[in-house]
């Protein structure tokens, strides 16, 4: 065995007590999202620097028991992952904090949305739960993690916990949103078309927001889950529609897929095609439109991504 006081060595030790430790940084993202952390700094775009007893003042204005401390060291460790700023006030020697860019996603808008709900989302004592059986399902690939940590698949769990399924309509609207406003900034494939299907639409923002923006799309159809659309909001010309794609997908002119294609090629090896040849939905509709994750310029980066969507998607489906 090699000189255990090399550098690589040491290094090698280092890293594995970092990946050892890592559920710290989503705990502590967590933390910070449940207390107000983010929208407190932000304060309609001050974004001025604020110590963790300025911060607790604006959050807990008549709590004299709050632990600046505490909360001090959550914000530290979220600035090591770029999700803070540190500022040395060189008067009095505190640490103040302000949002990055990483930060400010977590920021509630004018309308209510951020990508925090996305992060209460995936940290739900449900999902909490299944993470330690993941094991199981290499040992037996018929254990679905979720299932045997609460008795029934996701999405059926979902459809009886009407909080659950507002949080999780809400967290896809805080990241649906955002990443449509790109998208239509720049694409016009939707012109011509009449009637338009989101495949996996959830509550329908992403064909509300192409609806208003091509008034010639004169009715969209928000097809997901039964349990789904059950909750989703009335939206002037979209209708909701539950069911199943892998057995039929609505007529349309076109089909949008925002984020789902990774979970066609999981089930099928060949989403394309799938998607194509749903039963009942042959040769009617012209146009594809599929908006997934950009590939990232790091090869390596790109793999990580990959393998984690599809590590979540394949274990742990929600």
């Amino acid at each position: 065995m090699e000189d255990e006081s090399t550098e690589t060595r040491n290094q090698a030790r280092i890293k594995i007590l970092e990946l050892a430790n890592m559920i710290s940084v989503p705990m502590s993202l967590n933390a910070v999202v449940r207390l107000g952390v983010p929208d407190a700094i932000w304060q309609s775009g001050s974004n001025s620097p604020l110590s963790a007893s300025q911060i607790l003042t604006r959050l807990l204005p008549s709590s004299s028991a709050a632990d600046p401390d505490n909360l001090q060291r959550l914000l530290r460790m979220l600035t090591s992952y770029g999700v803070f700023s540190e500022h040395l006030d060189c008067c009095s020697g505190d640490r103040k904090y302000s949002l990055t860019d990483v930060g400010k996603t977590l920021v509630t808008d004018a309308d209510g949305l951020s990508y925090a709900t996305y992060v209460l989302q995936h940290h739900q004592d449900e999902l909490m739960r299944a993470w330690p059986l993941v094991h199981e399902a290499v040992v037996d690939p018929t254990t679905e993690p979720f299932v045997k940590a609460n008795g029934e698949p996701a999405y059926d769990y979902y459809g009886k916990k009407p909080e659950m399924n507002g949080l999780m309509q809400k967290a896809m609207s805080g990241v649906s949103v955002p990443f449509m406003k790109a998208i239509l900034d720049g694409y016009d494939g939707f012109e011509g078309v009449k009637r338009l299907v989101d495949v996996g639409g959830s509550a329908g923002d992403c064909l509300r927001m192409i609806l208003h923006k091509f008034p010639n799309v004169q009715e969209g159809i928000n097809f997901d889950l039964p349990e789904v659309v059950a909750r989703a909001p009335r939206i002037p010309g979209v209708k909701h529609v539950g069911g199943d794609m892998f057995k039929s997908i609505p007529k349309a002119d076109a089909i949008f897929m925002k984020s789902a294609t990774e979970t066609l090629f999981l089930v099928s090896g060949s989403g394309l095609r799938l998607c194509s040849y749903a039963p009942g939905n042959e040769a009617h509709f012209s146009v594809l439109a599929l908006v997934d994750f950009p590939v990232l310029c790091s090869q390596s980066e790109a793999l990580l991504v990959n393998d984690l969507k599809n590590f979540s998607a394949d274990l742990l489906p929600f």
